[in-house]
């Protein structure tokens, strides 16, 4: 009798990245839809004056976070440092310094941007506070890999990574008040918005002590 040998199945190697790149997938489209308005000319509103009025911090911005977004996601795929390892370090080259475009215009924006009625002070310092922590999560992330601290390169990296993900659970946490109550005020914004990042560092550090408990691979498996 011949026994049929079983392949491993791709659909758990690959279920994080889809995930992920299905939580960025509204955000990636939404910034490609502005800069096809950029490109166009308009329609000018009230809310988007300013993105025409000095539009490279927002091109800038788009562009970093779709790369982060992407690339940053098929990083998480099962065992890709160990299969391609080529392909994991040139994606991370890219993956780095999008991440840090993505924060520097970010917080270029909050700061010089005119604000909307509804953009609180307090919304105002979540977004400078988050955006620093993930200046400071991706260079410490490139700081371990430099000194081939392999764990502390995935643990900060993986926090970096969440907090460049807040706009796509922000949509998970207003959508739903959106779609019940109409457009939040100041105070709910905050704080819906804020819900966003913070979920996303809980599960970040969940993810991170929970790789941490499993067991080290082989040097062989390097």
């Amino acid at each position: 009798m011949t026994t049929l040998t079983k392949r491993p199945t791709l659909a758990p190697r690959w279920l994080v990245p889809a995930a992920l790149i299905a939580l960025s997938a509204v955000p990636v489209i939404a910034g490609s839809t502005r800069l096809g308005q950029l490109a166009g000319g308009g329609p000018i509103t009230h809310d988007s004056a300013r993105y025409f009025a000095t539009p490279a911090p927002v091109v800038a911005h788009i562009v970093s976070v779709t790369l982060f977004s992407v690339l940053g996601a098929l990083q998480f795929a099962r065992g890709s440092r160990r299969r391609r390892p080529a392909w994991h370090r040139a994606a991370g080259r890219l993956v780095v310094p999008s991440g840090i475009v993505s924060a520097f215009t970010g917080l270029w924006m909050t700061l010089f941007y005119p604000h909307l009625p509804n953009d609180s002070a307090l919304l105002m310092g979540l977004r400078l506070v988050f955006g620093t922590l993930m200046i400071v999560s991706l260079v410490l992330g490139f700081a371990a890999i430099r000194r081939r601290d392999v764990a502390r390169h995935r643990a900060w990296m993986t926090r970096g990574y969440a907090i460049g993900m807040g706009a796509g659970t922000q949509l998970l946490t207003v959508g739903p008040w959106m779609a019940l109550a109409g457009e939040p005020g100041p105070l709910p914004r905050a704080l819906l918005m804020g819900a966003g990042w913070v979920i996303n560092l809980v599960v970040a550090e969940w993810a991170v002590r929970r790789g941490s408990m499993l067991p080290a691979p082989s040097r062989g498996a390097k």
